[in-house]
């Protein structure tokens, strides 16, 4: 008999458009194996998680940029082609943010968690995280919001030059416009640039002390919290290969016990009275050795399959347990276990697994499931081919945007300076998905 009630689908919800999400797939497949009908409301058109066998259906979801009133609407949709109460789980902020504010709209259709309608715009949005740790007294990087051109570059000048400056809700910049949700920049000049551009972000302009890389400083941590609080699943990690390098998403990580990181995270949670899925980002400070919250995002992220227990538990699955009230297993963690991201670390995936401890997971290829790995690839070669087809037209003469930065560059908080050689998008639905 399956431990779960099979009876109730699952519906993942996701508005950005970049079609390497992996973190969809991983949850298509979680569920999907435990037999759950598993629905799809995000952009697959150009996806291999449409080659999924565990994808029961796809569905148009809102465009990106949808105001919450739209998102809600495209769900009642889809509950009524459904026609049976389904766990929601979305998979990306905005998503996050919009299912919140709705869930009592929702309910009647979704099983979604029970907290604060607020809390995700919350913690989702960079500058009220700066707030919320202070309260907390939880470490993170100094962080001004200015209110004007002149003050961003004197505040560039108080934090010490390279700073992080950061839209505060990354979902809202609109794509196409140059701009993206996360730059390092160099000079009080550019600081002042960006903040005239805050009404085309659509959010507050924010700039953050930088905190720089370094060998282990890198961590995350994933996590469901249950109807009581108490976090189920999930644990801490290391990011040993990022994409772009030394910034952006977790390219290969590894399960690695971490004390510390995980007490931190669970009285983050505890005291915000944090309910469902969470994956939070650290950067270790290497002057002070504290672990510093960069990141708080109210969803699930995209290598959570890196913590699947003994139990074969990760937070999705615990998500639809708990919510459909079956228990939970009690399988025990497995340290050492990798996740590679084929398409971001093509060497590693392809080094053989033995004597890794806690075993290996690929976020594409899958022996039970290899058609959306063969899509990859053929997909990733036209992507890759048109961004230097791109690339080379810009460098036969196009002329840059004069209101963009100059020399501004993607990063992660507290990243390498060199972060635009490694091919980040010029999209910024592609950067924003590239920062899980």
């Amino acid at each position: 008999m399956s431990l779960f009630d099979t009876r109730v689908p699952a519906v993942l919800l996701r508005t950005d458009r970049n079609p390497f999400h992996h973190g969809t797939l991983g949850a298509v497949r979680s569920l999907g194996r435990a037999g759950v009908d598993v629905h799809v409301v995000a952009d697959c058109a150009h996806s291999p998680v449409r080659a999924s066998r565990y994808v029961t259906g796809l569905h148009t979801p809102p465009p990106p940029g949808a105001s919450p009133e739209d998102i809600a609407a495209a769900l009642r949709r889809v509950a009524a082609r459904i026609a049976r109460p389904a766990v929601l789980i979305p998979m990306d902020d905005a998503c996050a943010v919009a299912v919140a504010r709705a869930r009592t709209e929702l309910a009647p259709a979704y099983l979604l968690p029970d907290q604060p309608g607020d809390l995700p715009a919350r913690v989702a949005d960079k500058a009220e995280l700066a707030a919320v740790c202070a309260s907390l007294d939880v470490p993170h990087p100094e962080t001004l919001v200015p209110d004007g051109a002149a003050e961003a570059a004197r505040a560039a000048w108080r934090l010490g030059l390279p700073v992080v400056a950061k839209w505060s809700r990354p979902w809202l910049v609109p794509p196409g416009g140059g701009l993206r949700s996360t730059v390092l920049v160099r000079s009080a000049r550019e600081a002042g640039e960006l903040y005239r551009r805050a009404e085309e972000a659509g959010s507050r302009l924010l700039l953050q002390a930088f905190l720089p890389p370094g060998a282990d400083r890198d961590w995350f941590f994933h996590g469901y919290a249950d109807r009581s609080g108490a976090v189920r699943a999930g644990g801490p990690g290391r990011k040993t290969r990022a994409r772009p390098r030394g910034a952006g998403l977790t390219a290969v990580g590894r399960w690695t016990p971490n004390p510390g990181v995980q007490a931190l995270a669970e009285r983050v949670t505890a005291e915000l009275g944090y309910r469902g899925v969470f994956d939070l980002d650290f950067r270790r400070c290497g002057t002070t050795g504290r672990y510093h919250l960069l990141d708080f995002n109210p969803r699930p992220g995209a290598q959570f399959r890196l913590f699947a227990d003994t139990a074969g538990l990760d937070v999705v699955r615990a998500l639809h347990l708990d919510l459909t009230h079956r228990p939970l297993p009690a399988g025990a963690p497995r340290p050492g276990r990798m996740f590679v991201v084929e398409n971001y670390a093509p060497l590693s995936a392809l080094r053989p697994a033995r004597g890794e401890r806690g075993g290996r997971e690929l976020a594409w290829h899958a022996p039970d499931d290899r058609a959306p790995g063969r899509a990859l690839w053929a997909l990733w070669g036209r992507h890759v081919g048109a961004r230097l087809r791109d690339r080379a037209l810009r460098g036969r003469g196009a002329r840059p945007d004069a209101a963009a930065p100059a020399r501004a560059r993607v990063v992660r908080q507290g990243s390498a300076p060199a972060a635009d050689r490694t091919g980040v998008s010029d999209r910024p639905e592609e950067d924003r998905a590239g920062r899980y």
